[in-house]
C-alpha cells in the first residue's frame, strides 16, 4: 500500500518568512510617477490608439476591404466600403472606407487588424489615453480616426495624381499633391457646391504627431 502523505504542522518560521518579505519591501525605495504631469514614454512599438494613414497626396489608403474588421477577434472594427467616382475620390482605388468605426469599449489593442491591412492603412499610435466616462464617446469614427494634412497634402476628396494609378501610389512614386489640385465637393456627405469652396492645405490643425507602428 502507498503511504499516506504525513500531515505537516505550521512551525514558527512559517509566520516569521511570511512577515519577512513585508519587511524587506518595508526599505525599498517607492517609485511614484507624476502621471498626468509627467507621461511615461512608451517603446516605440507601443499598441495605442489606432490612425488611418493617407498618401502623401492626401488620398486616403484604406480602401475598404473590411480585413481588419474580419480579423479582429473582439469585434471592436465597424467598416463600409464604396465605390469612388472622377467627381468624388478618396482613394486611389476602386474603393475606399465610407464608414470606419471602432469600438475602444471591446478593442484589446492586439494589433491583428494592422497585420490584416494590404495597403498599411490602419497603424497604431503611442496614445494610450483613451478612458472615457461615456461608452458613445469610447466609438472613434472615421474623422477623429483619420491623420491630419500635412504640407503637400489635399484634402478629399479630390483627383489622383495626373498620369498615375493605384500602383503607383503604393510604388511611392507620388511624393505630394499635383499643382493645382482642389477638393471636390463631397456629395455623399450631403455637400454642396459652395461648401467646398475653401479648400483645405497646410492651415488646417493636423492631429497631433505620434510615432506609427
Amino acid at each position: 500500500m502507498a503511504e499516506e502523505p504525513k500531515e505537516t504542522k505550521p512551525g514558527f518560521q512559517n509566520p516569521v518568512a511570511g512577515f519577512g518579505v513585508t519587511f524587506k519591501a518595508m526599505f525599498k525605495k517607492r517609485l511614484t510617477e507624476q502621471y498626468p504631469e509627467q507621461q511615461k514614454t512608451t517603446a516605440p512599438r507601443f499598441h495605442g490608439r489606432h490612425q488611418l494613414n493617407r498618401h502623401p497626396d492626401g488620398l486616403e489608403k484604406c480602401v475598404g476591404c473590411e480585413l481588419c474588421a474580419w480579423a479582429c477577434p473582439a469585434d471592436a472594427i465597424y467598416v463600409e466600403g464604396a465605390d469612388n467616382t472622377d467627381e468624388e475620390r478618396y482613394s486611389p482605388g476602386e474603393r475606399y472606407g465610407r464608414v470606419y468605426q471602432i469600438n475602444y469599449a471591446r478593442c484589446i489593442l492586439c494589433g491583428l487588424c494592422i497585420e490584416a491591412c494590404p495597403t498599411r492603412a490602419l497603424t497604431m499610435t503611442n496614445e494610450f489615453e483613451l478612458a472615457d466616462s461615456s461608452r458613445a464617446n469610447l466609438i472613434y469614427t472615421k474623422e477623429q480616426l483619420l491623420a491630419g494634412l500635412e504640407e503637400g497634402m489635399v484634402d478629399t476628396p479630390h483627383a489622383i495624381y495626373p498620369g498615375t494609378d493605384e500602383q503607383d501610389y503604393y510604388r511611392g512614386l507620388v511624393t505630394e499633391a499635383a499643382s493645382g489640385t482642389e477638393r471636390q465637393v463631397a456629395t455623399s456627405q450631403g455637400e454642396k457646391p459652395q461648401d467646398a469652396a475653401s479648400t483645405f492645405g497646410e492651415g488646417e490643425p493636423a492631429s497631433e504627431k505620434v510615432i506609427r507602428r
